[in-house]
């Protein structure tokens, strides 16, 4: 049985931070997995400035509620899962995630939690488990799951190393340059067809 593990940001929806910085004016709040590998190095360069600058869950919340799937995301992911089975496992946040998952239709994801005080501050953060996309994959495929993993980041790359088959969606130019043998999407319609009748492998992806 095959089952397909997508990324979120950058396969499905916009660059949450990034919509958030072009909201507050503040381009700190850019960089993403795909500038800083760090997972831990990120999260603190980013609630360092949401102290700093007083921003709150809600208003990120706010801008959330404004977003969409990317263009051409819904349909492709509607036709995926009529396909063949589907979950997202993403380094967002049960706090963020809700209205994006609405308008994909409830998708199954796996991700992480923000730690809230009373008064809506971001006081930290709690991983589901470190490199949990990585483990979740490996766990699928204990289940003789054959598991194909698509991703566009930094963060993305050990889940997709772990899977049978997986590739890359609209990646940067430094991922791509440092990962030749992965395959490259740049379209839904093409990244479907992979995803539906890629080869599996018995072996990691590796």
């Amino acid at each position: 049985m095959r089952l397909v593990c997508l990324d979120l940001e950058g396969v499905l929806v916009p660059e949450i931070w990034i919509s958030v910085a072009e909201v507050t004016g503040i381009p700190e709040l850019r960089l993403t997995t795909r500038d800083i590998p760090d997972y831990d190095e990120l999260m603190n360069h980013r609630l360092g400035i949401l102290d700093r600058e007083g921003i709150r869950l809600p208003d990120i919340q706010a801008v959330i509620e404004t977003l969409d799937p990317l263009p051409g995301a819904a349909p492709f992911f509607e036709a995926l899962r009529a396909r063949t089975q589907a979950v997202i496992l993403s380094d967002t946040f049960v706090q963020f995630a809700g209205p994006l998952m609405k308008k994909l239709r409830f998708p199954t994801l796996f991700c992480n939690e923000l730690l809230v005080d009373s008064e809506g501050k971001i006081t930290g953060y709690r991983l589901r488990q470190a490199d949990g996309k990585r483990h979740a994959v490996t766990a699928f495929r204990s289940l003789n799951l054959q598991v194909i993993a698509v991703g566009d980041s930094y963060n993305d790359l050990s889940m997709i190393r772990a899977a049978n088959a997986g590739a890359l969606f609209h990646p940067p130019d430094t991922i791509v340059a440092e990962h030749p043998d992965l395959p490259v999407f740049r379209d839904y319609d093409a990244l479907l067809s992979f995803l539906t009748s890629a080869p599996i492998h018995a072996e990691p992806h590796a």
